[in-house]
């Protein structure tokens, strides 16, 4: 068995141009470029609560660095470096090579190098803590800038995460998925474990959008984030809402919950006021992305979410909540 730091040697050392120190000293040292700020978010990781035990370590990999590079995005900043802790039952070198693979592949495509960290083992479960570091310059994104008359925007689709995560969570539970259901897994489950952040946007919208916010807690959480923060309502409409191609029709109550209220999504919900639509179009095309207008904001407070035929849905779905009990509990045996 390989100790610490023939761990950290072996899968997480690797050059750092952009840095002035990187992996093998106490601490990484970076020189911020001129005029900027430095923009830092952290998430954490759990498993069985954040992800399964079985997923693809390459996969989560991936993930663990993309759910920070969305912060970055939302944020409108330029990533720098990032900072990794991880915790683990047991060594192992198969796993730690999927996910090591999958941790820097995005790491290297967004210029986001690993500068630092910590490994430890664990009694139980694994749990994985990403920092990443940002640049970005004045005037920030932020989620208290929503001004009466702006357009409500989201990129990408909705609904398919969570669609895929229901579908997993009666899989593990025992049930027999149908052969429809289980195409719609096949179809779905990538947009669960393998989340694009919208890095590239962020830095476009900087001059254009007033306020932004990553979903990762569902839609119609993430945004009242934006409207308490800036004093403002919203009106959105069912019918505009970008629904993911790969989602069966034949559940509107489950395909309402996904859409509006389904988390995992890491798309970039944005107000901009109406004389920007031309030039986001713009961008939408340029990058590209799919930009879709599906609502505006309101002088007053609270969201009101207009379904097909003009009238309010009355019980929004809630968003993930962090302190609800796990999605499942497995036994608590030795790995």
């Amino acid at each position: 068995m390989s100790g610490e730091f023939d761990l950290i040697r072996q899968f997480f050392t690797r050059p750092a141009a952009s840095v002035d120190i990187a992996v093998g000293d106490d601490c990484a040292i970076l020189t911020p470029n001129a005029g900027t700020s430095l923009a830092i978010s952290k998430d954490l990781l759990l498993e069985e609560r954040h992800f399964f035990s079985d997923v693809d370590p390459e996969s989560l990999g991936h993930k663990s660095l993309a759910v920070n590079l969305s912060d970055l995005a939302a944020m409108g900043a330029t990533p720098r470096g990032c900072l990794l802790g991880i915790a683990l039952p047991r060594y192992d070198a198969d796993w730690l090579a999927a996910f090591a693979r999958g941790f820097n592949r995005l790491a290297d495509k967004y210029q986001c190098p690993l500068i630092g960290g910590d490994t430890t083992r664990s009694e139980h479960d694994i749990v994985i803590s990403v920092t990443v570091l940002g640049e970005v310059t004045q005037p920030f994104l932020l989620r208290s800038r929503a001004l009466p008359g702006d357009d409500i925007w989201v990129s990408g689709t909705l609904g398919a995460a969570d669609w895929a995560l229901n579908l997993l969570l009666r899989q593990k539970a025992g049930e027999v998925l149908s052969e429809r259901e289980i195409q719609a897994l096949h179809a779905t489950r990538h947009a669960l474990e393998w989340p694009e952040p919208r890095v590239s946007l962020g830095l476009a919208l900087r001059p254009l959008a007033h306020a932004v916010i990553d979903l990762s807690d569902g839609l119609v959480q993430d945004l009242k984030h934006i409207l308490h923060a800036s004093g403002v309502a919203a009106v959105l409409y069912e019918s505009l809402m970008p629904v993911n191609l790969s989602l069966p029709d034949d559940d509107p109550q489950q395909l309402r919950q996904s859409v509006l209220g389904g988390g995992d999504v890491y798309e970039l919900c944005f107000t901009a006021p109406r004389t920007a639509r031309a030039a986001l179009q713009a961008i939408a095309a340029s990058l590209p992305v799919t930009l879709t207008r599906i609502g505006q904001v309101n002088a007053g407070q609270g969201l009101r979410v207009l379904d097909a035929a003009q009238q309010d849905i009355s019980a929004l779905p809630a968003g993930f909540d962090h302190f609800r009990p796990a999605r499942r509990r497995k036994p608590q045996t030795q790995k």
